[in-house]
């Protein structure tokens, strides 16, 4: 079946975010550069591997089959026949995934300006934190290098194997400026800290109470970006200083112990606010701490509106979760 007109305005939208020169230098940087003239050239299997994504129910040979008539129509390719997928496997493996990464980073590149609604907040540039899991087809490999849920304490795995994934976006465009992928068992903190070579100063990091740590937060804010964290009740802020928004100096003291990864303690400001939530009886209190420590460049009462725009993040994994995967759908890679 041919690629129909709308899939072939999309794969050509595709070249033109990753023109064949920009592909070209990524494979250049990978380990293996391809000698021999194959039916499944080393760009071809690029631009196949990003369709995948665009049409992720599709069946590979139809996806292939769609890249590489695009290819035929932008290049005036003669004639090419559809590789069964054995090769289309073999190829894949060939690729390897530093191209891939390479091309993440180049995606990931800030396209906000001053103007762009919602990317910036008094000339900082609003980045946000998050994380879900996906699920992955159900085989043994994918079971030991990955794992699953369990159903309750003390029971078996159950479900789907999971990969868990930690993507850092910028606010006001959702482009993901880097991710991390790992197993269900890795925590997600940790893959946070694997992103942080995407952060820059003049950049402020938004991020749910899920995430924070002492250890993650030391190594984000030494990256010279901003952060405005959501914290668990739990986490003992005692008043150090009152500021004269209302905010508070405190210091989040760190593990002691040789088995603690972040010893230090660390200080931080409180802002600290309630929002009352339709249909709920008690109001939700909420305490976000910052490296942001002067309230005259960050505004109480600013950082507490601020915040919500952490939810850009929920919005971007949902789009990918709901409407670009499709709920329910179970991801066909092998790990």
């Amino acid at each position: 079946m041919a690629a129909g007109l709308v899939d072939r305005v999309v794969l050509g939208d595709l070249t033109e975010v990753f023109l064949p020169g920009i592909v070209d230098a990524a494979l250049a940087k990978g380990p293996v550069r391809e000698v021999r003239q194959r039916l499944l050239p080393p760009r071809l299997m690029v631009y196949f591997l990003l369709a995948r994504a665009l049409f992720c129910l599709e069946p590979y040979r139809e996806v292939l089959r769609m890249v590489a008539e695009s290819q035929r129509c932008r290049e005036g390719w003669g004639s090419w026949r559809v590789s069964d997928k054995a090769a289309i496997f073999r190829a894949r493996v060939r690729l390897g995934v530093e191209p891939l990464r390479e091309l993440l980073i180049h995606a990931g590149a800030a396209v906000a300006d001053e103007t762009t609604p919602g990317a910036f907040w008094r000339g900082l540039r609003l980045m946000a934190l998050d994380g879900t899991t996906l699920a992955v087809a159900d085989s043994p490999a994918n079971e030991a290098g990955l794992g699953r849920p369990r159903s309750a304490p003390g029971r078996g795995p159950t479900g789907f194997p999971l990969a868990r994934l930690v993507v850092l976006i910028e606010a006001g465009t959702h482009v993901v400026a880097d991710a991390a992928v790992d197993g269900y068992r890795v925590k997600e903190r940790v893959l946070a800290e694997r992103l942080a070579g995407a952060l820059r100063p003049g950049m402020l990091v938004l991020a749910d109470r899920g995430l924070p740590g002492a250890h993650l937060w030391s190594v984000l804010a030494a990256t010279g970006a901003e952060l405005l964290w959501r914290v668990p009740s739990i986490w003992k802020l005692p008043v150090e200083q009152v500021l004269s928004d209302g905010s508070w100096i405190s210091t989040v003291r760190g593990g002691r112990g040789r088995s603690v990864r972040s010893p230090q303690d660390i200080r931080v400001r409180v802002v600290e606010y309630t929002l009352r939530i339709p249909g709920r009886e008690q109001d939700e209190r909420y305490r976000l701490i910052t490296t942001v420590m002067d309230p005259a460049a960050a505004p109480a009462a600013e950082l507490a509106a601020l915040y919500g725009e952490r939810w850009e993040v929920e919005n971007t994994l949902a789009e990918w979760k709901s409407t670009q995967i499709g709920s329910g759908t179970v991801l066909r890679c092998c790990w």
